[in-house]
């Protein structure tokens, strides 16, 4: 495991797109829908099982997360999308926030899309493949929960979506990832971390 996301910190919560930090220095935004288990995700990546709260009702990141793991270097676990048990005027104010941020946050140089491998490539999902190929960003698919299936069921559910984002994107990568046994954390870290360096 690399030990570059292993010195990762939490940075600060933020309700609105005006708090959180300084737009400078670099950022990767952690996406996907209420269910899809960013959270735990990013303890897996970052080898720190308290530092994203996990809850076990789908929605609770109702808050930009930063995560810190370097200084100006950061990962952002956003809310998540659809699904979640959440009243409408909350829905809306993060739809506005979440497109404000994605649209005008000059820091954050990629996305990771993370899809429960069981029900990968929702409507979402290929819209935010999309928009990272329009707008220029890295962007790599996490399968999720790869746990839930036979390795054989795992790995063609792999070549199906490598598959159906090839139509979409041509430069979006695509991993499976079990955040509960941690399997994919280095893959995850050793695609992500070029993102950083090539930016310097």
């Amino acid at each position: 495991m690399s030990h570059l996301f292993n010195q990762s910190q939490y940075l600060v919560s933020a309700y609105r797109y005006d708090q959180l930090p300084e737009d400078s220095g670099q950022e990767i935004a952690f996406v996907g829908r209420s269910n899809a288990g960013k959270s735990t995700t990013i303890n897996a990546l970052t080898n720190h099982r308290g530092l994203a709260k996990v809850s076990k009702t789908p929605g609770r990141t109702q808050l930009f997360n930063c995560f810190e793991f370097a200084p100006d270097r950061r990962l952002i676990d956003l809310p998540g999308y659809g699904y979640a048990k959440v009243p409408e005027k909350m829905r809306k104010h993060w739809q506005k926030e979440i497109d404000h941020y994605l649209m005008h946050r000059k820091s954050l140089i990629g996305v990771v899309i993370i899809m429960d491998i069981r029900h990968p490539m929702k409507a979402f999902d290929e819209q935010m493949i999309n928009w990272a190929a329009q707008s220029g960003l890295y962007s790599h698919v996490l399968l999720n929960k790869a746990d839930k299936l036979s390795h054989s069921q795992a790995t063609t559910t792999l070549l199906q979506t490598k598959k159906a984002i090839l139509a979409i994107s041509e430069s979006t990568t695509c991993q499976t990832f079990s955040a509960l046994r941690k399997e994919g954390a280095d893959v995850l870290s050793n695609t992500i971390k070029p993102w950083f360096e090539h930016h310097d």
